[in-house]
């Protein structure tokens, strides 16, 4: 059998799992094998928060938009039954924008939802 080298590869191969994990702390960026570890794992997380992102997300928004209408008699849950009642379909991505960047169209969206409500 003839003999393989694979010193060239295997040290590029090293090389760039350690590049990846430049600017981890102690043995993750130095030594191959916590740093091949901690790789894998950095990418199990990303792939996971990936998706945790559009939670967190959703869950800030509904947080900004049950502050914002709280401050006008009307908690969250009746501020969407209102606004579906009186079909007005903004998602809460911009319900939540307005609350923040333009007050004065909230507030009248909060009216609208409040003449449906009662």
């Amino acid at each position: 059998m003839t003999r393989v080298k694979r010193g060239a590869v295997a040290r590029n191969r090293r090389r760039r799992i350690l590049k990846l994990n430049k600017g981890y702390t102690g043995s993750h960026s130095t030594l191959f094998r916590t740093a091949n570890q901690q790789n894998m794992k950095a990418l199990r997380y990303s792939y996971i928060d990936r998706r945790k992102r559009k939670i967190n997300f959703r869950q800030l928004w509904i947080r900004r938009i049950n502050a914002s209408s709280r401050a006008y008699g009307l908690n969250y849950s009746q501020l969407i039954y209102g606004l579906k009642k009186a079909k007005i379909d903004l998602n809460r991505k911009v319900l939540a924008q307005l609350a923040i960047l333009d007050p004065d169209s909230f507030k009248k969206i909060v009216d609208l939802a409040i003449s449906q409500k009662g």
